[in-house]
C-alpha cells in the first residue's frame, strides 16, 4: 500500500499521510482524519475482484479506535495537568515565594492571588503567581517558604 490515487487531483502516500516524518513504517503522527481520508480512498479503489479481507478491514478500524483513544488521553492528561497547576498555585497564597519575574527582574514577597491567563494564538494556558506589582509564571518560582 505505498500509494493510493483517487480520481481526481488527490494522491496519497504513507510518508505523507505520517506527516512526513521520514519514518515509512511509524504512522504515530497521523490524526484521525488522514487515516480516514486513506480509509476511504483505499476501499474506493479497491480492485472489485480481490476486495480487502475482513481481519485487514477490522485492523484497520482498529487503529482508527486507538488514535481516537490516545486523542482523548492526551486530552484528559492536559486537563488533568492544568488543575494540578492551579492547584498547586492556589496553596501558595500568603507564602514567601522568590523568583523570575515576566519582565527578568528578581522577585522576593508573599504571594497575594493568582491568575490563570489564556494564550488566543495557540489556545495555552499559564498559571501567574502576583507577588505586589510582580507577575511571575508558576515554572519560574525558585524557593517557596513557609509564612
Amino acid at each position: 500500500m505505498s500509494q493510493i490515487s483517487q480520481t481526481g487531483t488527490a494522491s496519497f502516500t504513507a510518508q505523507e499521510t505520517a506527516g512526513q516524518t521520514g519514518t515509512n513504517d511509524s504512522f504515530s503522527s497521523v490524526d484521525t482524519d488522514s487515516f480516514m481520508k486513506l480509509l476511504i480512498s483505499e476501499l474506493q479503489n479497491q480492485d472489485p475482484l480481490n476486495p480487502t479481507d475482513n481481519a485487514e478491514m477490522i485492523q484497520q478500524i482498529s487503529q482508527i479506535r486507538e488514535i481516537g483513544a490516545t486523542d482523548q488521553l492526551t486530552q484528559t492528561l492536559s486537563n488533568l495537568s492544568n488543575s494540578q497547576e492551579l492547584v498547586t498555585a492556589s496553596g501558595l497564597i500568603g507564602r514567601t515565594v522568590q523568583g523570575l519575574a515576566d519582565d527578568a527582574s528578581p522577585v522576593d514577597g508573599v504571594v497575594d492571588r493568582i491568575t490563570v491567563e489564556t494564550s488566543e494564538d495557540n489556545n495555552s494556558r499559564s498559571v501567574k503567581v502576583h507577588v505586589g506589582e510582580k507577575t511571575m509564571e508558576i515554572k519560574n518560582i525558585r524557593e517557596i517558604q513557609t509564612g
